[in-house]
């Protein structure tokens, strides 16, 4: 996944104080006692390790990395592992808790975590990559396990850091397959697996367009980011939903098309190492001239904190925000854009495919038995679904935006099970 360099830049929040300011809407709505605000606040266990590599130059350089388990009240900890210069404790913290929110939203058995490394992995070749993963694997492997804390790839990382992590795990603990997700088929990774958090955004919009009428089929989709999740996620939709995609953007700036873009060469384009910006077939945009495209759907799929007040949440031209990428907007523009008549589609919703089916690959590993694509698309569907008609109905018998409802949802299952725990 790449980001405009709007992205992470402009934050005025951290993860951690974005997560703790809506936390709070939701805890109140729910009258949650103190002292379970406390405990749902503060990570169970937090891991900061110094990682020394050798550089294919001969010296030796020192990386910081973290994995923080935020809860596993209910079941183990499950989170991915982003490599990025930004990476910082409060931004880890705050997805941490991201997850133990969306696992819980999706009501599969998983508390939250996440891990991070300090790093432009863009900078490092493939053998200095694998090294920072395997030393940084060995730094955290005591508080990983299939039972434990399962790691997942996230931003920068991929089914290849998978594979070492996999690798380097099991060469202390014996073959562990269900240690860790998003792997390359051949080592127990799920069919579906690497489009599923963009197939999981299109369910959450098909859902929502029918809900509300705002139009998906024909109607126009602008993504800010174009890897992983919005690569897949364009498309699908224009495969799948007869959505017309009509700007997508890179780190290098974007296009824009208003007859729509063709997404299968856009993706071969992306695929030859070639930039989002140098597609000839479009206008071409900035990442800041991006935001204001005419849409009926605006996903950032990127990195978190790009609508931001001081940049472009009064100026969005859109009529629903789906967040594809973790905490893309602060709370001050998830105001403004709710005083404008934007409705938002909160981060743990809408992109909760990925962790539901790093769930059914678990599941596959523990079982020793692989699901169809087909049976991982069809349960996928209907674990999101299930989900977002929650939101969707205590959002309108509460008279709170979907963010605060799927909040008082997840708090209240993970309140519950500390509860039972004896907390």
């Amino acid at each position: 996944m790449t980001a405009p360099p709007t992205g992470q830049a402009s934050r005025t929040m951290s993860g951690k104080s974005i997560v703790a300011s809506q936390f709070e809407r939701a805890a109140n709505l729910i009258n949650l006692e103190q002292y379970m605000r406390h405990v749902l606040m503060h990570p169970f266990r937090e891991v900061q390790v110094e990682v020394p590599v050798r550089m294919d130059d001969g010296r030796i350089e020192v990386f910081t990395g973290y994995r923080i388990q935020h809860n596993g009240a209910r079941g183990p900890c499950k989170g991915g592992i982003r490599y990025h210069p930004e990476a910082d404790h409060d931004e880890v913290l705050g997805l941490a808790a991201i997850m133990t929110w969306k696992t819980a939203l999706m009501d599969i058995p998983f508390g939250g975590a996440k891990g991070g490394v300090t790093v432009d992995p863009k900078k490092l070749s493939k053998l200095e990559l694998e090294r920072l993963t395997r030393r940084f694997t060995q730094r955290i492997s005591i508080v990983l396990g299939p039972y434990r804390d399962i790691p997942a790839p996230d931003v920068n990382t991929n089914a290849q850091v998978m594979a070492w992590i996999l690798d380097e795990y099991s060469s202390r603990h014996g073959y562990t397959p269900a240690a860790v997700t998003g792997k390359p088929i051949s080592l127990g990774g799920s069919l579906g697996r690497e489009e599923a958090t963009g197939r999981g955004v299109m369910y959450v919009m098909t859902e929502y367009a029918r809900d509300f009428g705002i139009p998906l089929r024909g109607g126009r989709v602008v993504i800010q980011g174009f890897g992983n999740v919005g690569g897949h996620l364009a498309r699908l939709l224009q495969a799948e939903a007869g959505a017309k995609v009509v700007a997508v953007s890179d780190v290098s700036g974007g296009v824009a098309n208003e007859h729509g873009l063709d997404v299968p060469a856009l993706l071969a384009h992306t695929a030859a190492g070639k930039r989002v910006s140098e597609w000839p077939h479009g206008q071409p945009i900035t990442n800041q001239q991006l935001w204001t495209v005419p849409c009926d759907w605006l996903v950032p799929a990127a990195l978190g904190g790009v609508i931001t007040k001081e940049t472009n949440a009064h100026t969005v031209d859109c009529r629903v925000v789906v967040e594809g990428a973790n905490e893309p907007t602060t709370p001050t523009a998830d105001r403004i854009l709710e005083e404008r008549g934007i409705a938002v589609i909160p981060d743990f919703l809408a992109n909760a495919g990925g962790v539901t089916v790093s769930y059914y690959e678990w599941a596959q590993n523990l079982q020793q038995y692989r699901w169809t694509h087909q049976q991982v698309n069809d349960e996928l569907k209907a674990t999101i679904t299930k989900a977002y008609v929650g939101v969707r109905d205590l959002a309108k018998q509460k008279a709170v935006t979907f963010r605060t409802a799927a909040y008082a949802i997840a708090l209240q299952r993970v309140a519950e099970a500390e509860r039972l725990r004896g907390n």
